[in-house]
């Protein structure tokens, strides 16, 4: 929690001077008590005192300043809330080394059943689309709400030679800014999830990507998915695919996204889910001081009661 008007919190101050003089006269009415040398004389004289609930309504008197005070100060707090609306793609690598069985049955099988549980955890509303790279980035399926379509561009997800990571970047930024022409000013805010497994060895590089999503002010969330022991195999021969997640790393870095691992199916169901609760809702500051005005409203009626119930008088 942080505060608006952190400046009024020194009405504070002023509390502990009332709670410093209130203190004081205590001590001071306990060493008059004891100038009765008497005792006994003393025991019939006086009243019968409250003890400690005498100290109470001061008490809570104290704190419900110390509460209004508070309020002053305009507290504020972050919370989740649901996003309206936003543009999502689905960035998939769909070059050879995804071929690799280290997930079973394949890594792009893998790949697109886990895809289709990510269209499962994002809000109806949401408008998706779907970007496939190899060599070359294609826009398979533009942003829209069909899910329908969604999975049936994911089914059709192919292989093609060498990985263009960040041509896969940049087909989806002009897909998310074509479909947010129409909104102008109003344009939903855009998100890349891009998974992959390999280095990029084709196209425009991860760095220039990066430094289009970053102008463009959407971040890119990366998934490093496979293992170290991941190999496919080409005209009989195994090729090693070891995955580079220090690439992709960097990528999510650099333009505010978040990076994630996983080296099996399960893992990559659990990453998207991940995703799809943290692009579903968008966080934003409130204020809070209600919750201490009404508080400090609710100790003064508890100090009046006490008090007429013990003193038959106000504080």
């Amino acid at each position: 929690m942080s505060f608006l008007e952190p400046g009024r919190l020194l009405f504070l101050i002023a509390l502990l001077l009332l709670l410093a003089a209130y203190v004081a006269v205590q001590v001071r009415r306990g060493r008059y008590a004891v100038r009765f040398t008497n005792l006994a004389l003393l025991e019939k004289v006086a009243p019968v005192t409250p003890g400690w609930r005498r100290h109470l309504p001061a008490a809570a008197f104290l704190l419900m300043l110390g509460l209004f005070v508070t309020g002053f100060a305009r507290p504020s707090t972050e919370v989740r809330v649901p996003r309206e609306q936003a543009t999502i793609m689905v960035a998939v690598d769909v070059s050879q080394s995804m071929e690799a069985a280290d997930v079973q049955p394949n890594r792009l099988q893998a790949a697109k059943q886990a895809a289709g549980t990510f269209l499962d955890r994002l809000p109806a509303r949401f408008n998706v689309g779907l970007v496939s790279f190899s060599g070359t980035a294609t826009v398979a399926v533009p942003p829209t709400t069909d899910r329908r379509a969604l999975r049936a561009g994911i089914d059709r997800l192919a292989l093609g030679p060498r990985t263009a990571i960040g041509e896969g970047v940049i087909a989806s930024l002009e897909a998310i800014t074509a479909f947010g022409a129409q909104y102008g000013e109003s344009a939903p805010p855009g998100r890349v999830v891009l998974l992959s497994d390999g280095t990029n060895t084709a196209g425009r590089t991860p760095q220039v990507a990066a430094e289009r999503a970053r102008q463009a002010r959407v971040p890119v969330s990366t998934i490093a998915y496979g293992t170290a022991e991941g190999v496919f195999y080409q005209n009989g021969a195994a090729v090693p695919v070891p995955v580079d997640g220090p690439a992709l790393e960097r990528l999510a870095r650099e333009t505010g996204g978040r990076f994630y691992e996983a080296a099996t199916g399960g893992e990559l169901r659990q990453v998207y889910q991940d995703i799809g609760s943290s692009v579903g809702y968008r966080t934003e500051r409130r204020e809070v001081w209600t919750w201490f005005i009404a508080a400090g409203l609710l100790l003064a009626c508890v100090t009046a009661g006490a008090s007429l119930l013990w003193f038959s008088r106000l504080p």
